[in-house]
């Protein structure tokens, strides 16, 4: 039996190029867009520029397109 060891609720990410960091741990993070909860194992999109977290790349492309950031 796994178990998994991490707090519940809202984990706080420092997003970086190609990796991010842990600064609160958490279950899940937030996505800039939408809202949904997006669980740490599934992270694959967010912005280190702006410090965002995306559920899905089309959210990210739709935010870039927003801000006029570049991904």
């Amino acid at each position: 039996m796994e178990r998994d060891f991490r707090p519940e609720g809202e984990a706080q990410l420092e997003y970086q190029d190609g990796e991010y960091r842990v600064i609160k741990a958490g279950t899940f993070v937030t996505c800039a867009v939408s809202g949904m909860r997006i669980p740490i194992e599934s992270l694959r999109y967010w912005s280190a520029e702006l410090q965002e977290a995306y559920a899905t790349a089309d959210l990210a492309l739709k935010r870039f397109q927003e801000t006029g950031k570049t991904p």
